[in-house]
């Protein structure tokens, strides 16, 4: 009963952290669209101080939105706040990444292929280069390189890979990307929180009590919120990432990764530079370009995939002898997982509703066989079950000679 309630618990809480996700998002990229295409006002509205205004259709009425340059002359009695959208997704985050991974280190984060940890070494180790990089990030932010977008990103980039390959020379490959999702979801929360929340509080008092408004920590606030615009979509790509093992099992897993949230961002530049009317489809064209070459390339069997010559099959070999070779390896090194009866002190249920009960299984799941643990060696999950390179490359001819 209890591994069931434990992935049922853990489906709602990556349900509630995807809704969340969703609201922050949308709320990012709403404001950023709305900031870059105000429309310079009427006089009259420019005499109550409104700096721009747009009209906007939706849900079958019309809106219309106004910012001020500064404040109204009187603060009105709700003024609606966007923070638990960031909060929410945070914390949601970290229980799931608690719950999946830290009170299952040596089923989920710990790779012994990779690095051998304690489970309190592998939460120590995770949680300090977590608030290290934060602060890396606060640092740069406050550094003469900030001056400079170009060298500020540059820098910024370089550092975060430098995280994202110190995560995989730490963890397992899916390990490794959680954590440096984590990171970034840390760096555009603790911007809303220590930044852009307290600087709106700010001005709102300010303009309550009719004192000038400081300008600094509204300009400061609009920064940080840009960040964490670019950054959507990489964290967004982090997400979803575990499900593809092509990356994170790829033998520069870091590198792949980080390219693709390179250009992710690069995409997202397109449509930032379209809402202020600037139309450059060679930005989006050329992101679609790199994702697209990044894939074939990513794609090409690796130089270190297994040797198949090793294993001569004869032609007299049969049917038989092939269909029973296969299942006796997957039998030993994959059914304690994916049957109708897993014997895996974790895996309670087949994942996926992958079963490998007979040859017909075995034949209707080849590809995803060949792929999961003769390509990327993926399977079985983290080798708990010790397949030796010989079994895959016997799987392999085994399965392709059908």
């Amino acid at each position: 009963m209890w591994p069931q309630l434990y992935e049922w618990i853990a489906l709602f809480i990556k349900w509630f952290h995807v809704i969340c996700g969703i609201a922050w998002i949308g709320a990012s990229f709403y404001f950023t669209w709305l900031d870059n295409s105000l429309e310079t006002p009427p006089k009259w509205k420019k005499d109550k101080g409104i700096k721009g205004d747009l009209w906007a259709v939706h849900g079958g009425g019309f809106y219309e939105v106004a910012k001020y340059q500064v404040g109204p002359e009187k603060m009105p009695d709700n003024l609606h706040w966007f923070k638990w959208e960031a909060y929410t997704t945070w914390i949601t985050g970290s229980v799931l990444m608690i719950w999946m991974y830290y009170l299952n280190a040596q089923a989920y984060l710990i790779d012994p292929r990779v690095m051998t940890l304690s489970t309190a070494e592998a939460i120590s180790l995770g949680v300090g280069a977590i608030l290290a990089g934060v602060v890396c990030y606060e640092v740069l932010l406050r550094s003469p390189l900030a001056k400079n977008k170009t060298l500020f990103v540059v820098s910024l980039t370089v550092v975060g890979g430098l995280f994202f390959y110190a995560f995989t020379e730490i963890f397992s490959g899916r390990g490794a990307f959680i954590h440096m999702g984590a990171l970034i979801g840390s760096i555009m929360v603790n911007n809303v929180w220590h930044k852009i929340i307290p600087g709106q509080r700010k001005m709102v008092a300010q303009v309550a009590a009719g004192q000038a408004v400081d300008p600094a920590p509204g300009l400061e606030g609009k920064r940080r919120s840009i960040h964490n615009n670019y950054l959507t979509l990489p964290v967004i790509f982090l997400m979803i990432s575990n499900h593809y093992p092509m990356i994170y099992q790829h033998s520069f897993s870091w590198l792949v990764a980080l390219l693709i949230m390179i250009i992710s961002a690069w995409i997202r530049h397109y449509f930032n530079l379209k809402h202020t009317g600037q139309n450059k489809p060679s930005v989006l064209l050329s992101g679609i370009a790199a994702m697209c070459l990044l894939a074939v390339i990513v794609s090409v069997p690796s130089t270190k995939s297994i040797d198949v010559s090793s294993v001569e099959m004869s032609d007299n070999t049969s049917l038989n002898s092939l269909q029973s070779g296969a299942l006796d390896i997957i039998a030993a090194r994959c059914s304690t997982c994916h049957s109708s009866e897993p014997t895996d002190d974790v895996f309670v249920i087949a994942p996926s509703g992958v079963i490998f009960d007979n040859w017909q299984d075995i034949e209707r799941w080849a590809p995803r066989i060949l792929a999961r643990s003769v390509e990327t060696a993926d399977m079985p999950f983290l080798n708990k079950t010790g397949m030796t390179d010989e079994e895959r490359s016997q799987l392999k001819q085994l399965l392709t000679a059908q």
